[in-house]
């Protein structure tokens, strides 16, 4: 494992609020006119957070964080990126969103946030658990929140489409080729400059230090925690466009041109006992 993994990924992450702030990925103008919405996966599986004390945890800057908070929900949102929790928190003045916005470490989130037991609802999507060496610990944060009975809602790329990667070249079809292997655990060091979001981004903190956690892995650390599998859902889309031969589809996800190969996306929701 690279020693400064944490380093390395916070100032990706620090140079990537900039990057996205002027990205069409994360238009802000519907947040901004009162009908923000979050991507048609989460929006058919969520239900209503009226009400709800929701903590976002790898909320990065907060754009959904802030369309729950419009939907009533009661939200903290955690990030380890400091220019992404400024632009939070001045995201949440400027529309007048009772969040609030706590720069910490994922693993540090039981420190930041004093209050164990206390949350209806753990979100936490797209992007995450990729960044995190300790699945354990991150159920154990997860687990640490929840009051009896509340739910975590995890929505995140499939596991087993991560083995895959336009970086590894592509077939006839123009489908990924292979990229990293699906069992190992070993951390995978890349230098990238690209964006996900913007496709003409060149990053300067380009190297980056992910984990592929199989499926299996995320079921067992979060029954090991504490809380138990309400239900599970496979998805044959993806919310950003993860590989080039992807097409969009009627709801702004991303799928395979001809046929669902494999899943692209996985969503959860896990409940404590």
């Amino acid at each position: 494992m690279a020693d400064d993994w944490r380093e390395l990924n916070r100032a990706n992450w620090d140079e990537r609020v900039v990057v996205h702030l002027g990205s069409a990925g994360y238009n802000l103008g519907p947040l901004r006119a009162g009908r923000g919405r979050l991507n048609a996966i989460d929006e058919a599986e969520l239900g209503p957070v009226a009400g709800l004390r929701v903590l976002h945890l790898q909320c990065h800057f907060g754009k959904d964080s802030l369309v729950l908070a419009g939907r009533g929900a009661e939200v903290t949102g955690l990030d380890f990126s400091g220019p992404a929790v400024e632009t939070a928190r001045l995201l949440a003045a400027e529309l007048g969103l009772a969040a609030r916005f706590v720069q910490a470490d994922l693993y540090d989130a039981p420190a930041a946030v004093p209050e164990p037991a206390s949350f209806d609802l753990v979100y936490t999507t797209w992007g995450t658990i990729t960044w995190l060496p300790d699945l354990a610990g991150w159920a154990r944060v997860v687990a640490h929140f929840l009051r009896p009975r509340g739910a975590l809602y995890f929505a995140d790329a499939h596991p087993a489409v991560l083995v895959f990667d336009d970086m590894a070249g592509v077939d006839a079809g123009g489908r990924p080729g292979w990229f990293m292997p699906y069992f190992g655990g070993e951390p995978l060091v890349i230098d990238d400059p690209s964006d996900y979001a913007d496709p003409q981004a060149q990053l300067v903190n380009r190297r980056q230090v992910n984990w592929l956690h199989p499926l299996g892995a995320i079921l067992d650390a979060l029954r090991a925690a504490g809380l138990r599998l309400e239900w599970l859902h496979e998805h044959p889309r993806v919310p950003w466009r993860m590989f080039r031969c992807l097409v969009p589809d009627a709801e702004g996800c991303w799928a395979w041109p001809d046929h669902p190969w494999l899943p692209l996306s996985v969503s959860l929701c896990a409940v404590r006992s």
